[in-house]
């Protein structure tokens, strides 16, 4: 049983751990159930500082988030949102911009059952919307995310891609489409919007890490599911052309930390680049 609600949603697999319930259980959340939660716990002891990367890259779109309101921006699109937890986007927008909409996507059903819960306690429905949907589709995703009503596609918005990219997007033949996927969505963005993207990558880590996330890595793939680590290079290569906003492609800890609030996550390394995770915000001219 989940240490939150009761009873299972319709459409949660028990059967096997699952990435949205593990990573919250790692943020500190309830939507999660013991299969998830006996997972976790096996990774940390090959990982112990996997929870602080997870809340790493949670501070990272926090502050990435606030940054963008700060420039302007007002309406969001977070694809593989996850389950709510640790403060979710359109919170950290209304601290800064009450008027601030945004659309949460997740192919996850206990992801989309907890976000309607949490939109229908705490949120606007006229500003804020949650639908499922699957990030390999871009153009039956965008067509969704205008067919709410809450965003305007033809304008300029912040697309959130983050800690999504590292879990394999498998087409028919097996191949990954995330790239494939993200070229797609730079190509329906409006001049003036915004990308915030982060993922796993094996290049730039402590001897100690890397060794470690390894071993997590053929957890996943053997129990949960296929991971794709990328170089900083590759991780460029996903903005496109896209302007990136200093200081560029960076690790989540290290990405202007001036900018936590209140509920921003603390998580303190010796070095930034045990956070594991690579991050960037970048803007189409």
């Amino acid at each position: 049983m989940a240490q939150g609600p009761d009873e299972p949603i319709p459409g949660v697999d028990l059967d096997r751990p699952s990435v949205a319930r593990v990573y919250d259980w790692y943020l500190g959340g309830t939507a999660n159930w013991a299969i998830d939660r006996e997972f976790g716990k096996m990774v940390l002891s090959a990982f112990p500082a996997g929870m602080y990367c997870a809340r790493a890259n949670r501070a990272f779109l926090h502050r990435a988030v606030r940054h963008l309101v700060r420039l302007g921006v007002r309406q969001f699109v977070d694809i593989g949102s996850g389950v709510p937890t640790m403060g979710n986007v359109h919170q950290i927008a209304d601290e800064v911009a009450p008027d601030s909409c945004v659309v949460y996507i997740d192919r996850e059903p206990v992801a989309v059952a907890h976000s309607r819960i949490l939109l229908e306690r705490h949120g606007d429905p006229e500003r804020h919307a949650v639908i499922q949907g699957d990030l390999r589709e871009p153009d039956e995703l965008w067509q969704s995310v205008a067919d709410t009503g809450v965003v305007d596609p033809g304008q300029p918005l912040a697309l959130l891609v983050t800690a999504v990219l590292h879990i394999q997007q498998p087409g028919p033949d097996g191949r990954d489409l995330g790239p494939q996927a993200v070229a797609r969505y730079r190509e329906m963005l409006p001049p003036g919007s915004y990308m915030v993207l982060s993922q796993l990558t094996h290049e730039g880590l402590p001897e100690d890490i890397a060794r470690q996330l390894h071993t997590v890595i053929q957890l996943y793939d053997t129990n949960v599911s296929k991971h794709v680590l990328r170089s900083s290079a590759e991780i460029r290569a996903l903005f496109g052309d896209f302007e990136l906003l200093d200081p560029g492609v960076t690790w989540t800890a290290a990405w202007h930390p001036e900018e936590s609030g209140p509920n921003t996550p603390v998580v303190d390394f010796a070095d930034p680049s045990e956070a594991a995770m690579l991050a960037g915000v970048a803007r189409k001219r």
